[in-house]
C-alpha cells in the first residue's frame, strides 16, 4: 500500500480522500489555489503547496504543477477526485511518465470511453444496448445530420461527442430547428472541450437516468455494486441521488449490473468507475456513457453496500485484486443523498457566494455530512456552487425521506444561501415521495413554492434590533458593540433578522430558509 498519495483537487473530495487514507495510515498532499489557502483540505494535509491563483486554468488544471508538487514532496500515487483533471488521459501519462502511480482507470480506457462516440461503438461490440442515433456528425454537414435525423426520428438529441456535465447537448423537436442546435452544440463542445465533434441520439423520454456502480481490478476481476437513482436534474445535472431505485427490480439489477461489467471489460477498465444508462418504463436500458471516475454521489452506494470504494480504489491502484465475496452483494436499507449547493431557489437558482458566519451540521442516527464548510469559510467564486453532501440511511425508503427532511432542517448554514428550501419542497412533493419521475420531471412538472407574504412583524422586529444596537453602542460614549459569539451572531442573524444586504425582511426570510 502506498505511505503518500497526493490528492489533486479540493473542497469536500478532498478532505473524503483525506479521511480514508488517515484510517489506512497513509499521509496525504494537498494542492491549493489562492484562495483555498485556509481551506480544510489543506488543514488536514499532512503537507501542502500552492499551485496558483484562483482560476482553475492555472492552478488545478495544470497538469506539470501538480506532478511537481507530487515529486516535490514525496508523493507516490496521485489520487485526482471528480472534476478537474480527473478524466484528462494526458495527466494520467504525465504521472506514469514521473513514476507516480495513478488512482484511476488507464489513459487507454479513458481515451476509449471519453469519446461517446467512441464508446457507444465499443458498446455495441460488447453487446451492450445503446441509445439509437448516428456517429460522428460534422457540425457543418446539414445534408448528412436531416438524413440521420429523419432515420433516428424526432424528437433527438444533438450531442458534443467529447461532452461531460451536461455541456453541448441541444433538444431538437423538429427537423428546422436542426442545424441551429448542432451550431450551437458544437460552439460549446468546441469552446469547452476543444472538440466540435457531434453525434445525434434518439431523445427517449419519460425515461430515469440510473448508473451503476463498477470497480475493477488489474487481475481480471470486475464488479457491480448495485444501481443508483439519478433522475431528480435540472439542465442535466443531478441534484438527488438515491439507492437503490424504485423503478428497478431484482430481476432488472441484475441486467444492470451484467451490462455495467460488459461495458467496463470491453475497454480493459481498471479501478472506479460509473456505467450511465437510460431506463425506460417498460425495462428496457440502453447505455448513455461511462464516467471514469469516482462519482458525487457516491456515499450513496456506500451506505447502502457497505464498502467504503475510496479504500477499494487505493488498493487496486496499489496491484491488489478485489476481495472475494463472502455473500452474493445485495442492496441493504435505502440511501438519499441531496447535494448542498451555494444558490438561491428563489432566484432561478443563481450561484450565492460570500462569508460563512455559522455551520451547524445535522447528527443522528443515519446521517452523514461530506462537506468543507466551516465558520468563517470565504466560499470563493472561481469553482462550482457544491458546498457538501447531505447523504442519510434508513431501513426503508419512506424512513430515509423523512430522515433527509429532518436533518435538511437540523442543517444550518449562516452567511451563505443555499439550496435547502428547494430539497425541502422536493422531499415534500407527492410524486417524488411516490417515486414517479424521470429526468424530464423537474424541470416540466415541479415549481418551487412561493416565498410566504411579508409578516409586518418581521419589519418591527427589524427595526427594534437596530435600536437596541444603537443604544448598546451609545451606552458608554464610545461605539462599538461588545464581541459575541458566533453562537450569539447565528441566534441573532436567524431571530431579527441582521441578513439585511438580501433586501430586508424579505431577504431575511430567505435567510432563514436556506439555513
Amino acid at each position: 500500500m502506498f505511505k503518500r498519495i497526493l490528492i489533486a483537487n479540493r473542497g469536500e473530495i478532498a478532505l473524503r480522500v483525506q479521511r480514508t487514507c488517515r484510517e489506512l495510515g497513509i499521509e496525504t498532499v494537498a494542492v491549493y489555489s489562492e484562495p483555498d489557502r485556509s481551506a480544510l483540505h489543506v488543514r488536514n494535509a499532512d503537507a501542502a503547496v500552492c499551485i496558483g491563483p484562483g482560476a482553475a486554468l492555472e492552478s488545478y488544471l495544470v497538469i506539470d504543477k501538480i506532478i511537481d508538487a507530487a515529486k516535490r514532496t514525496g508523493a507516490e500515487a496521485i489520487h485526482p477526485g471528480y472534476g478537474f483533471l480527473s478524466e484528462n488521459p494526458r495527466f494520467v501519462d504525465a504521472a506514469e511518465a514521473a513514476g507516480i502511480a495513478f488512482i484511476g482507470p488507464p489513459a487507454a480506457a479513458m481515451r476509449a470511453i471519453g469519446d461517446k462516440v467512441s464508446a457507444r461503438r465499443l458498446m455495441e461490440e460488447a453487446g451492450v444496448s445503446v441509445v439509437p442515433g448516428a456517429n460522428d456528425i460534422d457540425p457543418a454537414d446539414a445534408k448528412t445530420a436531416r438524413r440521420e435525423a429523419q432515420r433516428i426520428g424526432f424528437p433527438l438529441l444533438v450531442k458534443a461527442s467529447a461532452g461531460g456535465g451536461g455541456r453541448g447537448i441541444r433538444l431538437v423537436s423538429r427537423v428546422e430547428d436542426l442545424e441551429s442546435a448542432m451550431r450551437a452544440s458544437g460552439s460549446e463542445a468546441a469552446s469547452t472541450f476543444g472538440d466540435a465533434t457531434i453525434f445525434l441520439e434518439k431523445y427517449v423520454s419519460p425515461a430515469r437516468h440510473v448508473e451503476v456502480q463498477v470497480m475493477a481490478d488489474a487481475h481480471g476481476n470486475a464488479r457491480a455494486f448495485g444501481e443508483r437513482e439519478c433522475s431528480i436534474q435540472r439542465r442535466n445535472q443531478k441534484l438527488v441521488e438515491e439507492a437503490p431505485s424504485v423503478a428497478v427490480s431484482p430481476a432488472l439489477r441484475e441486467q444492470l449490473c451484467a451490462a455495467a461489467v460488459a461495458a467496463a471489460q470491453s475497454c480493459g477498465y481498471r479501478n472506479a468507475g460509473t456505467v450511465e444508462f437510460l431506463v425506460d418504463r417498460d425495462g428496457s436500458f440502453y447505455f448513455l456513457e461511462v464516467n471514469a471516475r469516482l462519482q458525487v454521489e457516491h456515499p450513496v452506494t456506500e451506505l447502502v453496500y457497505g464498502v467504503d470504494l475510496v479504500a477499494l480504489q487505493l488498493a487496486v491502484a496499489a496491484g491488489e485484486p478485489l476481495p472475494e465475496l463472502t455473500a452474493p452483494l445485495e442492496p441493504r436499507g435505502w440511501a438519499i443523498e441531496c447535494r448542498i449547493n451555494g444558490e438561491d431557489p428563489y432566484a432561478n437558482f443563481i450561484p450565492a457566494f460570500g462569508l460563512v458566519e455559522h455551520v451547524q451540521p445535522p447528527m443522528g442516527p443515519g446521517v452523514r455530512f461530506d462537506s468543507m464548510l466551516f465558520d468563517g469559510l470565504d466560499v470563493p467564486v472561481f469553482y462550482d456552487s457544491l458546498l457538501g453532501k447531505l447523504i442519510v440511511w434508513a431501513e426503508t425508503r419512506d424512513l430515509a425521506v423523512r430522515r433527509m427532511r429532518r436533518a435538511l432542517r437540523d442543517l444550518v448554514v449562516a452567511g451563505v444561501v443555499t439550496n435547502v428550501p428547494f430539497h425541502l419542497a422536493l422531499l415534500d412533493h407527492p410524486s417524488f415521495q411516490s417515486g414517479d419521475f424521470h429526468t424530464g420531471w423537474l424541470e416540466a412538472d415541479f415549481r418551487m413554492p412561493l416565498l410566504p407574504e411579508e409578516d409586518p412583524r418581521e419589519r418591527h422586529a427589524l427595526i427594534a434590533a437596530a435600536i437596541a444596537a444603537s443604544l448598546v453602542g451609545a451606552a458608554d460614549g464610545r461605539g462599538p458593540l461588545p464581541t459575541v459569539g458566533r453562537w450569539q451572531r447565528a441566534a441573532r442573524s436567524r431571530a431579527v433578522g441582521m441578513r439585511v444586504g438580501r433586501g430586508g425582511a424579505r431577504g431575511w426570510r430567505r435567510g432563514i430558509a436556506s439555513s
